[in-house]
């Protein structure tokens, strides 16, 4: 007869438990989303704010984007004739793909999908890189389409030079917005964040390859000047750095212990110029 009792009771009981542990699942779910999409925002704008609390080697290291920057500026319209030259050789596969990575739409299809992975997964680590992805894609890709219309730089296939600008327009003009890239800038900061996962250096060398295409097939398509795609890189990198910075301090799970910083070196020599950048 108890046994009989308790089983009643067990079966009566059930549904309501299973449904409490459905509930609570869900919850759960909907407390990672709100409290990474709060991150995802506050990672944008710690990417932002970062300049006014720049010190000695940060200031150091923005002069060293700027003169790098300047110093392929010099040289882009030589850069742009001599890569004409192999144009044609390079597959239509990697042409397409270059074009189709860096797409703002492309993108927010794999950073969206990374994120929405690990939440569903309830893989911390997996979460957090998933709002690294979106919160460095927003804040480089907003910045990009607002210095365009500031900058106005004429792209190569306008048939301009390289120091031709109409700067200051509220509405895009195309042809007249080739800085910074925006392909380059969503593809290698997707490669950088994504690399953050392993130490292998062969491995996050692989990434940064595949990173790296899109910058390349849209200096090989006249959409930008080598200057463009440079400088953009190099941003994406900081602008990661930031934003995995201000996550250290939301999230428990972390990628490894290498350091958040960025190093330079430049060297001079007869008719030589280096540029070394250490991530």
């Amino acid at each position: 007869m108890k046994a009989a009792v308790l089983l009643f009771v067990f079966v009566l009981i059930s549904p309501v438990f299973g449904q409490e542990v459905a509930q609570e699942k869900e919850k759960n779910l909907w407390n990672h989303f709100t409290y990474d999409v709060g991150n995802m925002f506050g990672g944008v704008g710690y990417a932002y704010s970062r300049p006014v609390h720049w010190k000695g080697n940060d200031w150091a290291n923005f002069g060293y984007l700027t003169a790098g920057t300047l110093l392929l500026f010099t040289v882009d319209d030589e850069l742009n004739d001599w890569k004409n030259g192999f144009r044609q050789d390079i597959p239509d596969v990697v042409m397409d793909y270059g074009h189709e990575y860096g797409s703002p739409e492309n993108n927010y299809m794999l950073t969206g999908g990374v994120y929405l992975a690990g939440l569903f997964t309830q893989n911390e680590k997996l979460r957090r890189t998933g709002v690294l992805l979106i919160s460095s894609a927003t804040a480089g890709g907003f910045l990009q389409q607002v210095s365009k219309r500031i900058i106005g730089r004429a792209r190569p296939k306008s048939g301009e030079s390289s120091d031709t600008f109409d700067p200051f327009h509220l509405n895009r003009v195309y042809n007249y917005d080739s800085f910074p890239s925006g392909h380059a800038m969503l593809a290698f900061s997707n490669a950088y964040a994504i690399a953050k996962q392993f130490k292998n250096p062969w491995v996050k060398g692989g990434i940064y390859a595949i990173g790296l295409v899109p910058g390349f097939v849209r200096v090989m398509d006249d959409f930008h000047w080598v200057s463009d795609v440079a400088f953009s890189t190099v941003l994406s990198i900081f602008i990661v750095e930031s934003i995995d910075r201000y996550l250290d301090s939301k999230y428990d799970e972390k990628y490894n212990d290498n350091p958040k910083q960025v190093s330079w070196n430049l060297s001079f020599g007869p008719n030589t110029l280096g540029l070394s950048l250490h991530f």
